[in-house]
């Protein structure tokens, strides 16, 4: 799922039925293409706790990495190891938390 996520977050191929990018210039990296669309993750009531944090976790992983590819390519140290400020929120700006949780609902299925 992570790797799933992270083609869908980059856009690389800009394939028209991922979501759209648009050019930013951001201080501190440039003109830079940034994600417009974000994942809806929607469960049902009756997911158990442990697949919804794992699909947590697998998106998180997803954005982490293209975090890290970014700031190493610009920085050349993985995100977490920025120590600006002004890098840090470059990087986030570049590559914005795009998730969003719906509200849980009875789907029916068991």
């Amino acid at each position: 799922m992570k790797e799933t996520a992270k083609l869908f977050l980059a856009n690389p191929g800009r394939r028209d039925d991922f979501p759209e990018m648009e050019e930013k210039v951001i201080p501190g990296l440039g003109k830079i293409s940034v994600l417009k669309g974000i994942i809806s993750l929607k469960n049902d009531r009756g997911t158990s706790y442990n697949t919804y944090i794992q699909v947590q976790n697998e998106l998180t992983a997803a954005i982490n990495e293209l975090r890290n590819e970014l700031s190493k390519q610009k920085f050349g140290v993985p995100f977490k190891d920025l120590t600006d400020e002004s890098s840090i929120d470059a990087i986030s700006m570049a590559i914005p938390v795009a998730i969003s949780e719906a509200e849980p609902e009875n789907t029916g299925e068991k």
